[in-house]
C-alpha cells in the first residue's frame, strides 16, 4: 500500500530532504502505511526510515527526531483515504428515517473503526476484519466504542440485517481479553431486544469486565418519516420504566459485586418514565455522557455549583430568550427562572420547540431544525437576543440539520442568535452576560 502526499510543510525535515507534493509514502520502518492510524503509530520512535516514491524511484530517507515532533507531511484527508460506509441495514436506523432535503453529511452512514479511535465514534465490527482486530491489539488502542444491541448473535443479525453481525461479537471478546478497554452502546427497541434480550446482553457484556468500561442503553429513535421501514413502536412510560429496573437491578448487583454500576440507561427512558433522573454519584464520573447518560443531572450540577459563586449584588439588566427541545425544556426553564429570581431585573423567555420536522416522537435539542425554529419562535417576544444549544449546528457552526444557516435564521426571525455548550457554567454566563 501507499499514500500519496498532498503537501510538505516549508522548512520541515522533509522538505529539506526533498519530498515533494505527489510523492507517496510506501512504508515507516519497513511497516506498510495504510492510513492515519499506521502514520502516528510507527511515527513514535525517534529514529525512523520512510520509503517514499519520488520520480517513479524509491528514496529511504532517515530521521531522527522527538515522539512528537510534526515531520511536516499533509495528506489529502486526516483518515489519509476514504471514510468506511456502514453496511448494515439496522431495523432502527435513524439516517433511514431522514427526509430529504436536509445537508448533506447527514445521509452518510459512518462505520469507520478510526473515528472511534479519532473522536469517540460508536462501530458495529462489521467493517473489521481479523487483520484489522490484529492492528488495534497491535497498537492497543484503547477505548473502542462498540454499538452492540444486543449479544445475541442470532437477533443481531436480524436487527442489523448483515450476516456477519452475530460472528462479530467474537471480536468484542478478542478485544477484551487483550486489554483493550471498550465503551458498549445498546440501541433498545420495544420488544424486540429489551426485556430478558437486555438482561442477556448485560451480563454477557458484564462478564468481559474489566475490559468493557461501560454499557448504556438509549432508546431508538423514532420519526414521522418510517415509510417502507420495519413497523416499531417508540417506548412509552410503561415499557421505559421496565428498561430502568432492569438496568438498575443490573447495576446495583454489579456495583455490589465489583464496585462500579458498568451499566447506565439514557436520561431519555427516566423522563418518558416520569422517574426522577439519579444524582452525579449514580453516574460514577459519567462514562457515557455523549450517549445522554447523566447529561440532565451534570448540566444541573453544574448550575449548581456555579450558582454558588455568583454575586447576587451584580448589576444584571438584560432582556432574551432561550430555544430548547421538549425533553431539557423543563430542566432550561428551571434554570432560567432560578436566576430571574437572583436578579430581578432579568428577563429570559425559555421557548419549548416542538418537532414538527422529525414527528413529536423526537424530543432532543439536537434534532431542532432551523424551519421549526422560525415557525413556532416567529411570532414570539425574542427581546433581541436568542440563545440557541450548539448542538442543533454541524461542529463548525455552520449549518442546521436542514441546510439552513444560522445567518438564514437571524435575518427570518429579526434576532441575533448566540449558542450555548452542553455546559451549565457556559449557559448560565450566556444568560446573565
Amino acid at each position: 500500500m501507499s499514500v500519496e502526499i498532498k503537501s510538505v510543510k516549508k522548512w520541515s525535515q522533509l522538505f529539506f530532504k526533498g519530498v515533494k507534493s505527489g510523492d507517496k509514502l510506501l512504508s515507516i520502518n519497513e511497516n506498510e502505511i495504510n492510513d492515519f492510524l499506521d502514520y502516528q503509530f510507527y511515527l513514535k520512535d525517534e529514529k525512523v526510515i520512510l520509503e517514499i516514491e519520488h520520480d517513479g524511484k524509491i528514496k529511504r530517507i532517515k530521521l531522527h527526531k522527538k515522539a512528537e515532533d510534526d515531520i511536516g507531511l499533509e495528506f489529502e484527508t486526516y483518515l489519509m483515504d476514504n471514510q468506511k460506509r456502514c453496511h448494515n441495514k439496522c431495523i432502527f436506523c435513524f439516517i433511514d428515517q431522514n427526509p430529504k432535503g436536509m445537508r448533506e453529511t447527514i445521509y452518510f452512514k459512518d462505520d469507520d473503526s478510526r473515528l472511534s479511535f479519532l473522536f469517540g465514534n460508536y462501530i458495529t465490527l462489521t467493517n473489521l476484519t481479523d487483520k484489522d482486530i490484529d492492528r488495534i491489539i497491535k497498537m492497543h488502542i484503547s477505548p473502542v466504542n462498540i454499538s452492540v444491541h444486543t449479544m445475541n448473535k442470532e437477533l443481531r443479525v436480524k436487527m442489523m440485517h448483515n450476516k456477519r453481525a452475530g460472528e462479530c461479537l467474537d471480536m468484542v471478546k478478542r478485544l477484551a481479553d487483550a486489554g483493550i478497554e471498550l465503551n458498549t452502546q445498546l440501541v433498545l427497541c420495544p420488544g424486540i431486544n429489551d426485556g430478558k434480550e437486555l438482561l442477556f446482553s448485560l451480563t454477557e457484556l458484564g462478564k468481559l469486565y474489566p475490559a468493557v468500561q461501560s454499557i448504556a442503553a438509549v432508546p431508538v429513535g423514532i420519526t414521522k418519516h418510517r415509510e417502507g421501514l420495519f413497523d416499531m413502536p417508540g417506548y412509552n412510560k410503561e415499557t421505559a420504566a421496565d428498561v430502568i429496573d432492569i438496568i438498575s437491578r443490573f447495576g446495583d448487583e454489579f456495583k455490589e459485586k465489583h464496585g462500579t454500576r458498568l451499566a447506565y440507561a439514557a436520561d431519555e427512558f427516566y423522563l418518558k418514565a416520569e422517574r426522577e433522573i439519579p444524582d452525579a454519584d449514580y453516574y460514577e464520573g459519567y462514562p457515557q455522557i455523549e450517549n445522554g447518560v447523566g447529561m440532565w443531572t451534570s448540566l444541573r450540577d453544574e448550575v449548581d455549583g456555579f450558582l454558588k459563586d455568583i454575586d447576587p449584588q451584580a448589576e444584571v439588566d438584560r432582556k432574551l430568550s432561550i430555544a430548547t427541545g421538549v425533553a431539557a425544556y423543563p430542566l432550561i426553564k428551571g434554570i432560567a427562572d432560578e436566576l430571574m429570581k437572583v436578579y430581578p431585573k432579568l428577563k429570559v423567555n425559555v421557548y419549548e420547540i416542538k418537532n414538527d420536522f422529525f414527528g413529536h416522537t423526537i424530543t432532543v435539542a439536537g434534532l431542532i431544525t432551523a424551519q421549526d425554529l422560525i415557525n413556532q419562535l416567529r411570532d414570539k417576544q425574542l427581546h433581541g437576543l436568542l440563545l440557541i444549544p450548539e448542538v442543533m449546528l454541524m461542529s463548525d457552526g455552520s449549518l442546521f440539520l436542514d441546510n439552513y444557516s444560522l445567518d438564514d435564521v437571524e435575518k427570518a426571525l429579526d434576532v441575533s442568535i448566540d449558542t450555548v455548550a452542553s455546559d451549565g457554567v457556559d449557559l448560565v454566563n450566556k444568560i446573565i452576560g
